[in-house]
């Protein structure tokens, strides 16, 4: 439906290669090179600017990029409506995920959804909290679940479910028996954090403070970039980490790893949902009413 010419500059400028938007489109690269000048004599502008084998997208390709993706989400509903009255449920979602949710919680609601919309191609997009807002502002996913406690002005946040984050250490830890930790030994303690930009963090961080302490307290062992790297040192060491009980229930079970409670730390906090402000994309709703009917919130 949409001008095939449109749908080659956006190949072309979401990859900024003019050889991976031919490859992406079966065409030849020279028919590349075509569409798009049509479009610059067109415009009476350059929409790309060449620095070898390098290209970036002019002032005029950065405003037609926004109109572009703008008409391809129209165009996604118009498919999503007009299939809907034909009771089909067809069509692609973007959908992005931070870590902790895209290991450990996503895999079966996306499994139900797909079982039941069978038509509805998703594709998942993982990251920490700050990589998957910059992946929706960016408009390369329109449906996001992130942690975390940032709020950006130009992104929707709803809530999904709730989560807990506890203090955790391995079987052999001289603290795994202990009943109660007093905050302020957390000082004397290991830790293995996440990397800026972890939702996990985000909120680690914002619940110190409710007990006088900064994260830059807790003494730094080493600083891993996913959940999984984390449990694994810490069954092989005596370092600890805050981490989502979802995160843990196997280690748990199979009395690899410890809760260590910390008096008057309580660190909960929810997993959101966000879309672009004003833009509800009919899938995501989808999924969204899906997802949350999945864990009975509905």
């Amino acid at each position: 439906m949409a001008d095939f010419r449109l749908e080659v500059f956006y190949a072309v400028a979401k990859r900024l290669s003019f050889t991976k938007a031919a490859a992406e489109l079966y065409v030849t690269q020279p028919a590349v090179t075509k569409h798009i000048h049509e479009l610059e004599q067109q415009y009476s502008s350059k929409l790309f600017d060449r620095q070898g084998n390098k290209i970036q997208l002019t002032a005029a390709g950065k405003i037609l990029l926004n109109h572009a993706e703008n008409i391809f989400g129209i165009y996604r509903a118009i498919e999503f409506d007009m299939n809907a009255l034909l009771q089909v449920d067809k069509g692609t979602l973007h959908l992005g995920a931070s870590t902790t949710i895209s290991q450990y919680l996503i895999a079966p609601i996306l499994a139900g959804f797909k079982k039941k919309f069978k038509e509805i191609e998703l594709r998942l997009t993982t990251g920490n909290t700050e990589q998957i807002e910059a992946a929706l502002l960016k408009k390369n996913i329109e449906l996001g679940i992130v942690e975390g406690q940032s709020r950006n002005p130009e992104i929707s946040y709803s809530d999904f479910i709730k989560d807990e984050i506890v203090l955790v250490c391995s079987k052999d830890h001289p603290l795994a028996r202990t009943a109660e930790l007093e905050p302020e030994a957390l000082k004397s303690l290991r830790f293995v954090l996440r990397e800026q930009g972890s939702g996990t963090r985000q909120v680690i961080e914002h619940a110190l403070k409710t007990v006088n302490l900064k994260i830059s307290d807790l003494p730094l062992e080493i600083q891993l970039g996913n959940t999984e790297s984390i449990k694994s040192y810490l069954i092989h060491s005596h370092a600890v980490a805050f981490l989502s009980i979802h995160a843990i229930t196997r280690e748990l079970m199979n009395g690899e790893l410890r809760i260590i409670d910390v008096k008057d730390l309580a660190i909960t906090r929810s997993f959101h949902f966000i879309h672009l402000q004003g833009l509800a994309d009919p899938i995501a709703e989808k999924l969204i009413r899906f997802a949350k009917l999945h864990y009975n919130l509905q």
